[in-house]
C-alpha cells in the first residue's frame, strides 16, 4: 500500500490574501496585537508554530502562548466565517488527479497540512475536496511539520489496517519545509511549484521530483504509478 500525503495551501487550493487578516484577528482577539505577522514566513509552518513564534517574540513568556492555543483556535475558527471562495483558486490538475486516486488500489490519500484542521476543512470544502481526505495530521498535532508525519502514518495504518514504510510514502508539497520534512523522515518528497517556491528551489532544497503543477506527466507517473518516473524530472 502506498501511502500519499498531501499539502493543502498552493498545493491543491490558494486562498488570496484573505487568510492573513483572519489569523490576525484571532491573534488581536486573543493576546490584543499579532505581532510582526505581516514579515512573518508562513510557508511550510504549522498554524500553532506560528502563534508561538509570534507571540514569544512579541513578549508573552511561551507557557502562556500554548496556554491559550485554544483561545486562539476558537477565534480562528469564528473568523473563518469572512473566507471568500470567490477569492480562492482550485490549483491545476487537483479534482482529476484525486478522482483518478480513488481508482488505484494501493493508493491511500491523506493530508499533512500545517493548518488547523478546522482551517484545512474551510479551505477544501468550496471545492468539494474534502471527499477525498478522510484522514490527515493537522497543526494541532503538533508544532513542528515534522511532528505531523508519525501522526499521519499511524491514523493511515488505523485506517488501512496495514504497517505502511516510509519508502512507500510520498509527500506532495509545494515549500522547502515540505521537503525537509521528507527527508527527516526518509520519505520521497514531490515538489509542486504552484505556491511561491519556484522549481529550481524545491530542486536545490532536495526534492526527488518536481513538477510545475499536478496535471504534469512527472506528478501523475509519481503519484498515478507508483513513483516509476525518474528523480528530478520535470
Amino acid at each position: 500500500m502506498r501511502l500519499l500525503l498531501f499539502d493543502i495551501d498552493g498545493t491543491l487550493v490558494r486562498c488570496g490574501p484573505q487568510i492573513g487578516p483572519i489569523f490576525m484577528g484571532a491573534l488581536k482577539r486573543t493576546f490584543g496585537q499579532t505581532g510582526n505577522v505581516r514579515a512573518y514566513d508562513f510557508g511550510g509552518r504549522t498554524d500553532t508554530e506560528a502563534v508561538i513564534d509570534l507571540m514569544t517574540e512579541a513578549g508573552f513568556p511561551r507557557v502562556e502562548v500554548e496556554g491559550r492555543m485554544d483561545e486562539v483556535r476558537s477565534h480562528y475558527t469564528d473568523l473563518l466565517e469572512r473566507l471568500d471562495p470567490e477569492q480562492m483558486r482550485l490549483l491545476p490538475g487537483v479534482v482529476e488527479l484525486l478522482e483518478e486516486l480513488t481508482h488505484v488500489e494501493d493508493a491511500c490519500v491523506g493530508l499533512l497540512t500545517g493548518n488547523w484542521e478546522i482551517g484545512a476543512r474551510a479551505k477544501l470544502e468550496p471545492f468539494g475536496l474534502n471527499r477525498f481526505f478522510d484522514f490527515g495530521a493537522f497543526g494541532e498535532d503538533g508544532v513542528r511539520r515534522n511532528e505531523l508525519v508519525p501522526v499521519a502514518v499511524r491514523r493511515a495504518a488505523q485506517r488501512t489496517g496495514l504497517d505502511l514504510d516510509p519508502a512507500d510514502t510520498v509527500i506532495i508539497g509545494d515549500t522547502v519545509r515540505d521537503v525537509a520534512c521528507g527527508e527527516a523522515h526518509g520519505i520521497p518528497v514531490l515538489g509542486v511549484a504552484t505556491g511561491f517556491t519556484p522549481d529550481h528551489r524545491l530542486h536545490e532544497a532536495g526534492a526527488d521530483w518536481v513538477a510545475p503543477d499536478l496535471r504534469h506527466a512527472t506528478a501523475r507517473r509519481v503519484l498515478l504509478d507508483g513513483r516509476r518516473a525518474g528523480p528530478g524530472l520535470q
